[in-house]
């Protein structure tokens, strides 16, 4: 009987090997960028500096600050707001940068990370 390599050239499974290798390469360094990422710090401000939120690639805020004079408790919900723009925009700029990151690192996979 005849040995198949089932289109893969130069025959089947030193191929399967090789591609094994560098997706398990691939897995690693997907795995090192994610820890980097995810202990990477991010800020980003709202209310022209009023509100600043700090969080790392986690999501989780590491810091906030609100300058004294943006604290009306006759208007609590600019305040909110201020504090939820901030927020937003820092869970933002966490996922532009993965998503970047890992697109450049496994080109074709768009979309996946």
């Amino acid at each position: 009987m005849a040995k198949r390599n089932f289109g893969f050239p130069g025959g089947g499974n030193a191929n399967m090997q090789q591609m094994m290798k560098q997706a398990q390469k691939l897995q690693q360094q997907m795995m090192e960028m994610s820890e980097n990422l995810d202990a990477k710090t991010y800020e980003s401000t709202s209310g022209g500096g009023m509100v600043t939120v700090s969080m790392n690639g986690k999501h989780e805020v590491t810091a906030l600050t609100i300058k004294p004079e943006v604290v009306d408790p006759d208007d609590v919900e600019m305040l909110q707001d201020l504090v939820l723009a901030a927020v937003n925009e820092c869970i933002r700029k966490v996922d532009e940068e993965k998503e970047s990151a890992f697109g450049a690192l496994a080109p074709g996979m768009g979309g996946l990370f």
